[in-house]
């Protein structure tokens, strides 16, 4: 029996490449268990697919003071203990990361018991999770060709993101359903990441009046992010989260506004889908959204409009460009060469699982 052992967490952005490649990997006959957070958002979404799920303490490593930062080392430790149990019980053949906090522990542990590990790294420079695992991995996959400058020779392939595949077939009509809408509107498609964007839901909130003029909206707002208060405003439908339907969404959306996490950008992407991002800012992160939107934007793939920028009206003035120039953007994503990332990548696996 092959068995690999997928692992990644904290976001959605470090679990839906994973489930990207579970449909090659089962038709492939591998056996595919999961680690992951005890409750993280991971075990949410993996659970649908009837993969066996091992939960395990995880810490987060910060780089700003925090309280916890004298507490998380030890749920790390723990964390360890019980990854380098399950891979001794299971014995994989191939470990395959996606990154999180809670991927650490697997790969250290992957290491100690000599399973070879593959990491993905979505982003243009790694994170400090993936900084901690790359010495342990066997090779390191990346999306941006300027990664492999920041990534051991020896270790780095350029593979591109695993893009879902249902997502290239989505029913605008039961997308209209879905939401109430009608078909003589264009819609856009708001997306502020798993988590939610307090800066995206209000600057979008604010303008409703006037893009609600021209514009229906779809508002995937994030968890706890719901407005009650806009429920029943004709044309603005808003979730937490799509899981099944969002295919549907992205089918029925002409253009999109979207925070620029990696992976959201590249089924953008795949989707031809003219975007305004909205990267997260740098004084809230380690500014990567940043360096992802603006090689988009020089690509022609994406509108960029920064966070500390982003007021009612410039929002309104970019959305209006965007559309507007809405062609131009679905030319370039056209022209530009998708890698075939999911064989590339499982192609990876079967090599490394021979070796």
């Amino acid at each position: 029996m092959k068995r690999i052992i997928l692992t990644g967490g904290g976001t959605a952005g470090h679990v839906t490449p994973n489930i990207a490649l579970i449909p090659r990997l089962r038709e492939l006959d591998y056996d595919i268990q999961y680690i992951g957070s005890y409750n993280g958002i991971e075990k949410e979404l993996i659970e649908p697919f009837g993969i066996p799920y091992h939960g395990i303490s995880s810490g987060k490593l910060r780089r700003y003071f925090s309280v916890q930062n004298f507490t998380d080392p030890f749920r790390v430790i723990k964390g360890f203990g019980e990854a380098h149990s399950i891979i001794k019980e299971l014995k994989p053949d191939v470990i395959f990361s996606k990154g999180g906090f809670v991927s650490v522990p697997v790969v250290l542990a992957g290491k100690r018991c000599k399973v070879p590990t593959i990491i993905h790294e979505s982003d243009m420079t790694p994170g400090l999770a993936n900084k901690i695992a790359i010495p342990s991995a066997s090779k390191v996959c990346c999306n941006f060709p300027e990664t492999l400058d920041s990534l051991p020779q020896e270790k780095a392939v350029l593979t591109g993101s695993p893009i879902r595949q249902e997502l290239l077939s989505g029913n605008k009509i039961a997308a209209l359903d879905l939401c109430g809408f009608s078909a003589d509107k264009p819609v856009i498609l708001v997306i502020g990441g798993s988590l939610g964007s307090v800066a995206v839901n209000n600057a979008v909130r604010l303008a409703l009046p006037e893009l609600l003029e021209h514009f229906q909206i779809v508002h995937l707002c994030g968890k706890g992010k719901v407005d009650d208060s806009l429920s029943n405003m004709k044309g603005y439908a808003q979730f937490e989260y799509i899981k099944n339907e969002l295919r549907d969404i992205f089918a029925l959306a002409d253009i999109v506004i979207s925070r620029a996490g990696a992976n959201a950008i590249c089924e953008l992407l795949a989707l031809r889908k003219p975007n305004l991002l909205i990267p997260l800012s740098a004084n809230a992160s380690r500014g990567d959204q940043i360096l992802n939107a603006r090689s988009f934007e020089r690509q022609n793939f994406s509108m960029v409009l920064e966070e500390e920028e982003l007021t009612k009206e410039s929002l309104l003035e970019a959305v209006q460009n965007l559309y507007e120039n809405r062609a131009k953007y679905m030319d370039a994503m056209r022209d530009s060469r998708q890698q075939d990332s999911i064989d590339t990548i499982v192609g990876l696996i079967e090599e490394i699982r021979k070796k």
